[in-house]
């Protein structure tokens, strides 16, 4: 495998994994039971779609498991949006529908891909991130067309959400390389494949899309530069990890 495929998987997965872990954090605090299972479950897919991707790139469980659990946080390449705590529900909403859209479109392009695995997978996670949308759609539809102060927080959770999901985008070492091998069109294709599908769904739910031209994209992440939300993160998931480091699976 190149370092550049190893890269566009690896950063792949990293978002997954660490948006996996963040969404679990609704787990017993959803706003009511349907929610809270809804937003589990999301969180268990996210975090399934990472592990293969993870085994993709070393098919010895452990490796991957090392990848997931015992890198040092500059290592990580995931963007700085799935950093971010999961806040008020509105924010966690607005990014589900942000990102699980980006998702989705990325692996309905990977199913073309040159990359076998990479197309098998594709064709697996596509089906169950169709739920992904279906429900952060319904959500935002219903929030933004509903009474005042819903309409204003998820107004102001998409002003601030988008610049931190342009970084989403952000080019990544050896990015034209995995283009020119028709891995994948490139993350400037999907970002535009991305903004035609959530316009008129943002428009439908009546809210406002700030002016895309003076937004500046948060990147850093898939270079290794992280928020300061990430380090803590890594070390609660590693809390058992790094307390029982011996410890083997039966």
């Amino acid at each position: 495998m190149t370092p550049a495929l190893y890269n566009f998987i690896l950063k792949t997965a990293d978002d997954c994994f660490i948006l996996g872990h963040r969404n679990s954090e609704w787990t017993g605090f959803g706003p009511f039971m349907e929610e809270d299972i809804a937003f589990a479950s999301m969180a268990q897919d996210k975090i399934g779609h990472a592990w293969l991707l993870y085994k993709m790139l070393d098919e010895n469980a452990a490796a991957a498991e090392t990848l997931a659990f015992k890198r040092a946080e500059k290592d990580f390449k995931c963007c700085h949006f799935v950093e971010q705590p999961i806040g008020e529900y509105d924010f966690s909403l607005m990014r589900h529908f942000l990102f699980d859209h980006a998702d989705q479109l990325r692996y309905e392009m990977l199913m073309n891909s040159s990359f076998e695995p990479l197309a098998h997978f594709a064709k697996k996670f596509k089906g169950e991130l169709k739920y992904h949308t279906m429900h952060a759609d319904t959500f935002i539809l219903q929030l933004g067309n509903g009474n005042e102060e819903s309409k204003a927080r998820m107004q102001s959770a998409l002003n601030f959400c988008l610049p931190l999901a342009l970084g989403i985008f952000e080019v990544y070492e050896g990015e034209q390389e995995i283009i020119s091998q028709n891995i994948f069109a490139g993350e400037k294709v999907l970002q535009e494949k991305w903004l035609e599908k959530i316009l008129p769904i943002i428009k439908d739910a009546g809210l406002q899309m700030p002016d895309m031209a003076t937004l500046q994209a948060v990147n850093g992440g898939r270079h290794g530069f992280h928020s300061d939300y990430l380090q803590p993160l890594l070390k609660e998931m590693r809390e058992v990890v790094d307390a029982f480091p011996d410890a083997i699976e039966w």
